[in-house]
């Protein structure tokens, strides 16, 4: 059976790179592209695509985690695997709950690709083993990892936004967007922003630019 592929990616270049690898798998037919998150939740439609390739990053407009969320929700939606650049916590945990069938990493070798693309194909779980790993780690310390939504807020910080504009990005009141900087604080063991967006980059729980 032939796997129907989208690759959503805004670099022409990496969807070439994509494309020459995937096509010298006899089981696979790239059948479309796109360069926008936007346009992937047009064409991911079940009748015309088994898989999605999705990038997390696009630029302005939607989230690959978005787009992600989009496709998954339909009736008999493709499977996404996530292939991206980015291996935080964050970009991670967003795609998981977003319904992603895996997550893999630019620099993954064709076959760990190949391979990947046909598990999430076949309805089972693709992740890269760095990922896998991370995400156990979580799971063995609950207590102190990072919730997503603390990492949303985290990662606004680093990106520069005040208290202010995260709650009206995330609709929350700066009371809560206070609490939950209280509680990264407390995980982190820092006592400031600055601190904190340090000790987390280290971590590799949020991006930096």
């Amino acid at each position: 059976m032939t796997i129907r592929l989208l690759l959503a990616d805004d670099h022409p270049v990496v969807r070439a790179g994509l494309r020459a690898v995937l096509d010298t798998e006899a089981d696979f037919a790239v059948v479309a592209e796109a360069a926008t998150a936007e346009r992937a939740v047009e064409l991911a439609v079940p009748e015309a695509v088994d898989v999605v390739l999705m990038d997390l990053q696009f630029g302005p407009g939607l989230h690959g985690s978005e787009a992600t969320a989009l496709i998954t929700a339909r009736p008999g939606a493709p499977r996404v695997l996530v292939l991206t650049t980015y291996d935080t916590d964050g970009d991670i945990l967003a795609a998981v709950e977003a319904g992603a069938s895996g997550y893999l990493l630019k620099d993954a070798p064709p076959e760990e690709l190949a391979a990947a693309v046909r598990t999430a194909a076949a309805g089972r779980s693709a992740l890269a083993p760095a990922v896998a790993l991370r995400l156990m780690d979580r799971m063995r310390t609950p207590a102190e990892a990072l919730t997503k939504r603390e990492l949303e807020v985290l990662q606004l910080v680093a990106d520069g936004l005040s208290n202010q504009q995260i709650s009206k990005q995330l609709f929350l009141s700066q009371a809560t967007v206070k609490s939950h900087l209280v509680h990264v604080y407390a995980k982190l063991g820092v006592e400031s922003r600055t601190a904190a967006v340090a000790a987390a980059a280290t971590r590799r729980l949020i991006r930096t630019p």
